[in-house]
């Protein structure tokens, strides 16, 4: 079942989280991951979904706005992770899907993800959104820490 994340659910999510960035190799540190978790969940200009199977949280997507000149209200699927023993079951189907319908209801022009390689193999996952009706547009994403 795929549902808003709640503030209950941040310990869960916490801990999928910290394992989905451990899993990719993302340095984030695990109290970062939780500030920015809590005020997700409280942003009306995100969608947090949650899966859950069992009543354990086994799937998260994590959906924010921005605006801009060139699209004007737009929406980026930032975070998608299912835990290895609910994978190939179409968790990531329904949270792509969920995630769309929340950007389309947002008045959103598109929908956008951004695939970071963070030292892993990710060209499976080219084939994957390819194959969900997401375009690689051949643009690259800089980033200046502040």
């Amino acid at each position: 079942m795929i549902r808003a994340a709640v503030p209950d659910d941040l310990p869960a999510l916490h801990d999928l989280a910290v394992a989905f960035y451990a899993e990719d190799g993302f340095t984030t540190p695990a109290r970062t991951l939780k500030d920015n978790l809590a005020t997700l969940i409280a942003s009306p200009t995100a969608r947090v979904a949650v899966s859950e199977s069992d009543g354990a949280l086994v799937a998260f997507g994590i959906t924010t706005t921005t605006f801009g000149l060139e699209k004007g209200l737009c929406a980026e699927l930032e975070d998608l992770y299912v835990t290895p023993r609910a994978r190939r079951r179409g968790e990531a189907e329904r949270l792509i899907e969920d995630s769309r319908r929340w950007a389309a209801g947002q008045g959103c022009t598109a929908l956008e993800i951004v695939i970071a390689p963070n030292g892993a193999d990710v060209g499976h996952l080219f084939a994957y959104y390819g194959g969900r009706g997401f375009r690689d547009e051949g643009r690259r994403i800089l980033s200046h820490p502040l």
